[in-house]
């Protein structure tokens, strides 16, 4: 009876440490895929760290690379600017250069208008082709953006004109510009001859020529 009593204690001993062994093998896996997983999960977080890392960068690299294109076009609209202007000052001094050889011309045409005897029958043909010369040559020019100046009878304007003598007038207000001795000149509305004139004044007043 004992014996049969111990054998049955022993039956229950194995089965209980069949049991425990059952409990821990499955604690055991349950810890080891916990580790797995974990690793698993660290080598998830570090490899999204290092794609956001890159992320970063190829937007830090992407930005700085926009902002040297943009850097370069701005550097290229400013040397065509640059360069257009000096082109446009270099047209324009060659202009004013050129309208300035060619106001002797237009003088020496008028000289001839103005001393030509319009009566005399022989010479009238030639007046009247130097007129005709004369006028397309000024239309010619003023395509070009010169634009003659002929103050008489204008109040005295220092910009323009440059008073080469001083009148008193009882015909003509103080400051009048009563002849122009050689007519003046501009150029695309810059002063290129001012126009020499003689200017009336009063018995007790005058202008000034150097205003």
């Amino acid at each position: 009876m004992e014996v049969g009593m111990s054998d049955n204690r022993d039956v229950q001993a194995e089965q209980e440490n069949a049991v425990d062994e059952t409990v821990l093998g499955a604690e055991e896996a349950q810890v080891e895929t916990s580790e797995a997983e974990g690793v698993e999960l660290d080598e998830n977080a570090q490899r999204i760290y290092e794609l956001e890392t890159a992320l970063s960068e190829a937007q830090a690299t992407i930005k700085e690379q926009q902002d040297g294109v943009l850097r370069a076009r701005a550097d290229a609209d400013n040397a065509r600017r640059r360069a257009e202007g000096e082109v446009e000052k270099a047209r324009k001094f060659a202009l004013e250069r050129f309208a300035g050889e060619l106001l002797p011309v237009i003088d020496n045409l008028e000289r001839a208008i103005e001393m030509t005897d319009g009566d005399n029958e022989a010479v009238k043909p030639l007046l009247e082709g130097v007129e005709m010369t004369h006028k397309t040559f000024l239309g010619t020019i003023e395509k070009f953006g010169l634009s003659l100046i002929d103050p008489q009878g204008e109040t005295f304007n220092p910009d323009l004109h440059q008073a080469m003598s001083m009148q008193e007038s009882a015909d003509h207000e103080p400051n009048t510009v009563m002849a122009v001795m050689q007519k003046g000149y501009q150029i695309n509305g810059r002063l290129l001859r001012p126009a020499m004139v003689m200017v009336s004044r009063a018995p007790s007043d005058g202008v000034d020529t150097q205003a």
